[in-house]
């Protein structure tokens, strides 16, 4: 009697060649079809965190809180307020024909009107640069 392992090899490799190129005939060729991955094009929202994680792993970009940024103190903002306020009240009475004017730490801003024409001086202080804005007009007699 013939060995168990050479009747299954006998058998059973040209048996599943068989079964192989059976399943190879019975293959067949379908379209390809693309689908987007973004969320934004139309892709999965389930694919956000992931696209998300591997921009964050790849930016080069640090957080503020590590490239030494200071959060401003509440005086300060307070101050930033008051002197955009001053300054727009200023301004809004430019068309009245109301002069005057506004110093800060960083700048001089003065309105006066020189023979009806207004003029706007704004002088930067940290580089004396002065830049002069001349409106016809606004100053009616």
């Amino acid at each position: 009697m013939k060995n168990r392992s050479q009747i299954k090899q006998r058998f059973v490799t040209p048996l599943l060649g068989i079964s192989l190129l059976g399943f190879l005939a019975s293959a067949q060729a379908g379209q390809l079809t693309w689908h987007p991955v973004n969320p934004n094009f139309g892709g999965s929202p389930l694919n956000g965190s992931q696209l998300l994680s591997n921009a964050q792993a790849q930016s080069r970009h640090k957080s503020p809180s590590s490239s030494g940024y200071k959060q401003r103190s509440a005086l300060d903002r307070f101050t930033d307020s008051l002197e955009s306020r001053l300054l727009s009240q200023l301004l809004t009475g430019v068309g009245d024909g109301k002069t005057g004017s506004l110093s800060t730490d960083d700048f001089l801003v003065a309105i006066e009107e020189i023979d009806g024409v207004l003029q706007v001086v704004v002088t930067d202080l940290a580089t004396d640069e002065t830049t002069i804005i001349e409106v016809n007009g606004l100053i009616s007699d």
